[in-house]
């Protein structure tokens, strides 16, 4: 089991590591200063070199980098070139609206789809399967922010249950707060809930033909006792595989999302470093999702050891 987790773990770091050169020279050979965007068109070239050296882009590309890296490491991120605050804190503050209303999104999807994909696998052929798979076609084809403006007109504007955008904030309560991220986490959580309920009916309909399932009901035991107890953990490995990779979607899908419904989370953040050309923020906002996407991963991988054992030992 260590030499597995070590494994993965020299992968995780390598894959960091590759990420931030790439995230950092692909942003260096962009057209564009950020000092002349700052100071405007009709700037001085000795009010921009002044301004260049306080930001320290008149170094090398070697050395900001080692410098850029180096303070990930006691969490300085450098300062906003806009903002002209740290970019740490400007992260912390905006990952308090991002990180919850994506694991709201994520427990919402698995929550929905999980007994879908296994009432769908279990009534095969039949109607719950045949209901179940057109509405997961529907929720696949149909993007998350069309969605959301179905779920603002519906709820905000018609029914007027929850606010149609922005954020409460935490000080406001856990309920302003949790109601202002209902509807994005809803119209995040159901795309990702439709393609995880199919995943999960493919992966139990292929363990249902296994022998040891067919032995299980030899031995007397009830199709719904064989599904649960037999079927869906061994079914679980694709599944988990999906549900990693959901965590990135649900993570890019923000940036859509945050915009449509005016959230102050880490997607409107990146968007507006972009436009303002904030160099800094955009570089460490994207190794930050890189890293979290590769951490989800590094957990997923450890959740396969967990539900294999098989691959605890190295076997196949």
């Amino acid at each position: 089991m260590l030499t597995f987790v070590a494994r993965k773990l020299g992968g995780l770091i390598a894959t960091l590591v590759v990420a931030s050169v790439v995230i950092f020279a692909v942003l260096e050979v962009l057209p564009g200063d950020p000092a002349s965007l700052m100071l405007g068109v009709n700037a001085q070239p000795d009010t921009i070199a002044a301004l260049r050296s306080e930001l320290g882009l008149d170094q090398p590309a070697a050395a900001r980098y080692l410098s850029w890296v180096g303070g990930f490491f006691v969490g300085d991120f450098g300062i906003s070139y806009t903002y002209r605050v740290p970019v740490a804190e400007l992260i912390a503050d905006r990952a308090m609206v991002s990180l919850p209303l994506a694991l709201m999104a994520l427990i919402l999807s698995t929550a929905i789809a999980l007994p879908l994909g296994t009432l769908a696998a279990a009534g095969h052929n039949r109607w719950p399967d045949v209901s179940i798979m057109s509405f997961a076609q529907l929720g696949v084809a149909v993007p998350n922010f069309w969605f959301g403006i179905l779920l603002v007109y519906l709820f905000a504007v018609t029914l007027r249950w929850l606010p149609a955008g922005g954020f409460a904030g935490w000080d406001a309560g856990l309920g302003p707060a949790f109601a202002s991220l209902a509807l994005p986490a809803i119209a995040l959580a159901l795309p990702q809930a439709a393609i995880l309920a199919r995943v999960m009916r493919s992966a139990l309909l292929d363990v249902l033909h296994e022998d040891y399932i067919r032995t299980a009901r030899a031995k007397g035991l009830t199709a719904g006792s064989t599904i649960w107890r037999h079927g869906v953990r061994n079914a679980l490995i694709p599944v988990l595989t999906i549900l990693g990779l959901q965590f990135a979607f649900l993570i890019a899908g923000t940036i859509i999302i945050e915009n449509v419904f005016y959230l102050p989370g880490l997607g409107r953040l990146i968007f507006q470093a972009v436009a303002q050309r904030d160099l800094i923020v955009v570089q460490s906002l994207v190794v930050l999702l890189v890293a979290s996407v590769v951490t989800v991963n590094f957990l997923v991988d450890l959740a396969y050891a967990w539900v294999d054992p098989r691959l605890r030992h190295g076997r196949r």
